[in-house]
């Protein structure tokens, strides 16, 4: 091989003589290095990667617009390799525009070349440099079961036919949807027929496809409990749905109100609202249903976190009583892990068909290797294992964080039953006010959400009456008071702390830590705002 010196075509590129809008000469030098390893790669490699040098010098500017190519004699003979690599390299890219010829007239990089962005961004929901997240939502996923995943895995790989490998049904694969619908019968009192019931990727996605038929068939809004989930109105908001926000009370989404909002859809968390934790009453339920029933309506039923109830067997799927009348949702995200995005969608017969139909559009299926090996995790009894020990872990660490409240923030109401992965937390009046708690944290490195973030009653929809006392370990049955939608307040205004805490993804040891971090760091303020010159001891 040659050098590239000023003696070669590569050369008198780098002395300017061919580089044409005043580039700077050493960029084509540059660029002419990119050739020179493609030029040492092994004999049947050599094309592709000499064809994906060039293409990379062109699209990153190292080779301008309007520069002149050496001959392809030239340059085959610049790098030791032959003149038809050379020639089928140029001719490749000149039928990808990156480069341009004409006869007797040269090959040219061409002008219609732009570069791309760099880079990679990661834009998962993380804290980045937190010391301490307690923001909630997030299971352990080091509990993930990734030996017997594994095993189900490499069974699944070793017996999955090859037609299973093509689209599949946008249902589901089969196998999952019976698996699915013994589980969910049997461990939820859902009435799940497999031909009704459609795999999703998470709760997200069943919400948006029930979005886009609710709006197919008329409607032009959905309610959403207020407090509640902030997710539900953006992904509504996406299939062209508008929300109006329903009040709580301390027995579930206040029935009144939705009387009067005129909606004929509308959202619930009844097995353990998010976010105050409470469990709808069965008065309550029962006035849903009849609301369902005598408005034509609809009621998605998010069973987000359903199986994780500690003090007592979970309350049954509201579903389970009118399967006409309630969609129920559900996901793995909670119990393995949400990166799976594997969930499932059961919606009244009249709206089966419309969901079908929008789910094939919208993505053809989910991973079929994915479903299979959900499948024989479930069949094989590896879900119902997984269950039980992530009850054990996250009834252990909800045990710890009351405990941390109880020995750092004497007095803070825990409020919701003893269920889920989060709990809601009011703390004392003198820790307040809650924008300033919350600078205070996040300048320690702590992560937290409060409850207003979860609506615009959110931060008067939890009461004192029913909530538990942190200072005594309990917590209250009930905790939400009655709330006007649309009667939020700003931050500066809130005198007292509610926080949303988050404790699952945290072991015991770690949860005691943060707690212990977060009082901390509202001591030493407090501490500096008592010493003031002036104020009174």
């Amino acid at each position: 091989m040659t050098s590239s010196g000023t003696n070669s075509p590569l050369g008198s590129l780098a002395n300017g003589g061919r580089v044409a809008d005043g580039r700077p000469p050493d960029s084509a030098s540059a660029a002419w290095e990119l050739l020179l390893p493609a030029a040492a790669a092994p004999a049947r490699q050599r094309g592709r990667a000499l064809q994906s040098a060039l293409r990379e010098a062109v699209r990153s500017g190292r080779l301008a617009a309007g520069t002149r190519l050496p001959s392809s004699r030239e340059l085959a003979a610049d790098l030791g390799v032959s003149r038809g690599l050379v020639t089928e390299a140029y001719e490749q890219l000149v039928a990808e525009s990156y480069l341009r010829s004409g006869q007797g007239a040269g090959t040219w990089v061409s002008g219609g070349v732009r570069a791309a962005a760099r880079g990679a961004r990661d834009l998962a929901p993380r804290a980045p440099g937190a010391r301490v997240d307690f923001r909630p939502g997030t299971p352990d996923l080091s509990l993930f079961p990734r030996a017997a995943w594994a095993a189900a895995q490499r069974a699944v790989l070793d017996r999955l036919p090859h037609s299973a490998l093509g689209y599949p049904d946008p249902r589901g694969l089969p196998e999952l949807r019976e698996a699915v619908a013994a589980l969910l019968t049997r461990r939820r009192g859902v009435v799940a027929d497999p031909e009704r019931l459609v795999v999703c990727s998470g709760v997200a996605q069943a919400t948006t496809l029930l979005g886009f038929v609710l709006r197919d068939r008329g409607l032009s809004a959905v309610g959403v409990e207020d407090p509640g989930s902030p997710e539900h109105a953006s992904l509504f908001a996406s299939t062209g749905l508008g929300v109006v926000r329903l009040p709580l009370d301390d027995e579930g989404l206040a029935v009144e109100p939705l009387l009067r909002s005129g909606v004929r859809a509308v959202v619930t968390t009844p097995a353990h609202q998010f976010p105050t934790g409470i469990g709808y009453s069965a008065k309550r339920r029962s006035r849903l249903l009849d609301w369902a029933r005598g408005n034509d309506g609809v009621i998605m039923e998010d069973d987000y976190d359903g199986d994780f109830r500690y003090d007592r067997a979970p309350v049954g799927a509201l579903q389970g009583l009118d399967p006409e009348h309630v969609a129920y949702t559900g996901s793995v995200s909670k119990s393995l892990a949400p990166g799976l995005r594997l969930g499932w969608l059961i919606a009244p017969a009249s709206l089966t068909e419309g969901i079908i139909a929008r789910k094939r559009t919208m993505d053809l299926g989910n991973p079929a290797i994915d479903q299979a090996v959900l499948a024989d995790f479930i069949a094989r009894g590896g879900y119902d294992r997984q269950l039980r020990r992530c009850q054990r872990a996250y009834r252990e660490r909800r045990d710890a964080m009351v405990g941390a409240l109880v020995e750092h923030f004497p007095g803070t109401e825990v409020s919701g039953i003893a269920a889920g992965l989060h709990i809601i937390a009011r703390l004392p009046e003198r820790y307040g006010p809650e924008t300033r708690f919350l600078e205070r944290a996040a300048g320690a490195g702590i992560a937290l959400r409060p409850l207003r973030d979860c609506g615009t009653t959110g931060a008067d929809a939890l009461g004192r009456g029913a909530a538990g006392t942190a200072g005594t370990g309990t917590a209250g049955s009930g905790a939400a008071g009655t709330g006007t939608a649309g009667s939020g307040t700003t931050g500066a205004e809130y005198s007292t702390v509610r926080l949303v805490l988050g404790y699952a993804h945290l072991p015991p040891a770690e949860i005691r830590r943060g707690v212990g971090l977060l009082a901390d760091s509202q001591r030493a303020d407090r501490v500096g705002v008592r010493n003031r010159p002036g104020r009174p001891a």
